[in-house]
C-alpha cells in the first residue's frame, strides 16, 4: 500500500540554506512517531530540510540539551515550554510551540500484586488503601513531576480516597525504565504512554487501570518546542518542520498505516521492541492484563482539531498541570505566548494540498 502526498508547484515561503542540519530529540514512546514518521518517510526532506534525530532516555535530557543548545527542538511535555521560559528546574531559556503532536494516549498500569489484592477498580482500590493505611505506602512511577502523568494518577487515586505521601508517593522514572523498576518490586504501578504499558502487560508484570481516553479524553499531550533563538534565525526552516510534522501527523492517524508505522517504530533506532507490543498502542483493542481486552482509541494524531494550540488547549494546561507546580498561575493568554497559534497556521499554509494534484513534485511514501 502506499500513501501520496502532493506538494504544491510553488511556495511562497521556502526555507534558507542551511549552515547545519536540524538537530531533534525525542524520547523513545509512540507519540513520537509524527518525527519518526516525517523523516523516515521522507516529509523533512521534500521540505527541503536536513534533520538529525536524537533517542533520548527521558524528559530531563530533553530539557537540558533544550537548555544547553545541543537541540533545535525536540518532542516534548506540554508543560516544557513554560518550565524553560521561567526555569522551572532549569536555567531560563526561551522557548516556543507551534504544535500539539497528540491528544491523550497514556495509561495507568499497575502490578499484579495489586491485583492479587484484590484491587481491579476505584472501590475496590478505596477498600484496599482503608485496609493497608499506615501499613503500606504505594510508590508510583511517573515522567515527570508536572506532567499529564502525574495529573492523572494523583486524580484517580484521589478519587479512591488516596491521600499522597502518607498512602501514596510519586517518584519520577524515566519512560524506558519503568517496566524494569515495576518487575524488580521498585513500582506498584505507573502513568506512562505507549508502548511501555503494553510491554509490562505482555511481560506478565502488570495490568491497566484506567487509561487517559476515559479519564480526560482528548486532553493534549506532546507538543513540539524549539528553542527561540532557533525560530528566530532560521524561520522559514520552523514553518517547514511544523508543516512536515503536521503531515506526518496526518498520515499518522490514518488505520492503514498503523501497522506500517509499528513496524517503523519498532526497530532498533528507535523503540527498539516487540512489533506486537508497539502495534498495541495503534489498535483500537489493546490487551490490558489479567485476560482482559479494552476498546478506544488510545493516541489521536490529527482527528478532532488535535494540532492547533488552541485557548481551550492552553487553558486545560493552565488549570490541570501548572496549578500546584509553578509558582504563580498562567493565563491562556500569557500561555498564548509560548503556544504560537500564529506559528500554526503560518506553517498549516505550507501544508501538501489536493489542489498540487499531477504536480512533479509528487512523492510517493511506501507505508507497507
Amino acid at each position: 500500500m502506499s500513501a501520496r502526498i502532493r506538494t504544491p508547484a510553488a511556495r511562497e515561503l521556502r526555507p534558507k540554506p542551511r549552515q547545519a542540519p536540524i538537530r531533534l530529540g525525542f524520547v523513545p514512546l509512540s507519540d513520537a512517531a509524527p518525527l519518526i514518521v516525517a523523516q523516515e518517510w521522507g516529509l523533512f526532506a521534500r521540505h527541503g530540510l536536513e534533520v538529525r534525530l536524537s533517542r533520548e532516555l527521558g524528559w530531563a535530557s530533553i530539557r537540558d540539551k533544550l537548555v544547553h543548545g545541543e537541540l533545535d527542538g525536540a518532542h516534548a511535555l506540554s508543560t516544557l515550554p513554560v518550565a524553560l521560559a521561567h526555569g522551572f528546574g532549569c536555567v531560563k531559556t526561551e522557548a516556543v510551540a507551534g504544535l500539539i503532536l497528540n491528544l491523550h494516549g497514556n495509561a495507568i498500569t499497575l502490578s499484579n500484586d495489586l491485583w492479587r489484592c484484590g484491587v481491579r477498580d476505584l472501590p475496590s482500590l478505596r477498600s484496599f488503601l482503608n485496609a493497608n493505611r499506615t501499613r503500606r505506602t504505594l510508590t508510583l512511577g511517573t515522567v515527570s513531576a508536572s506532567s499529564t502523568h502525574s495529573y492523572l494518577l494523583r486524580s484517580w487515586f484521589q478519587r479512591a480516597g488516596a491521600t499522597f505521601d502518607t498512602d501514596v508517593r510519586l517518584v519520577v522514572v524515566p519512560p524506558p525504565q519503568l517496566v524494569a523498576n515495576l518487575a524488580a518490586g521498585h513500582l506498584d504501578g505507573f502513568c506512562a504512554g505507549e508502548p511501555w504499558n503494553s510491554l509490562a502487560v505482555a511481560e506478565g508484570h502488570a495490568w491497566v487501570a484506567a487509561t487517559s481516553a476515559d479519564l480526560a479524553p482528548n486532553h493534549p499531550e506532546k507538543v513540539f518546542v524549539v528553542r527561540a533563538d532557533f525560530d528566530a534565525a532560521r524561520h522559514p526552516e520552523h514553518l517547514h518542520l511544523l508543516a512536515a510534522l503536521l503531515e506526518a501527523c496526518e498520515l499518522c492517524d490514518r488505520p492503514e498505516n498503523h501497522d506500517a508505522i509499528a513496524r517503523l517504530l519498532a526497530g532498533p533506532r528507535y523503540l527498539n521492541l516487540p512489533l506486537e507490543v508497539v502495534r498495541q498502542g495503534f489498535s483500537g483493542r489493546f490487551e490490558a492484563g489479567q485476560g482482559r481486552t479494552l476498546a478506544g482509541d488510545r493516541l489521536i494524531f490529527q482527528r478532532d482539531d488535535a494540532n492547533a494550540p488552541t485557548p481551550d488547549k492552553l487553558a486545560w494546561i493552565a488549570r490541570h498541570l501548572l496549578e500546584g507546580v509553578a509558582p504563580k498561575p498562567f493565563t491562556p493568554t500569557q500561555l498564548g505566548q509560548l503556544f504560537r497559534h500564529d506559528l500554526f497556521l503560518e506553517a498549516q499554509a505550507l501544508v501538501a494540498t489536493p489542489e498540487s494534484h499531477g504536480n512533479e513534485n509528487e512523492v510517493r511514501l511506501l507505508t507497507a
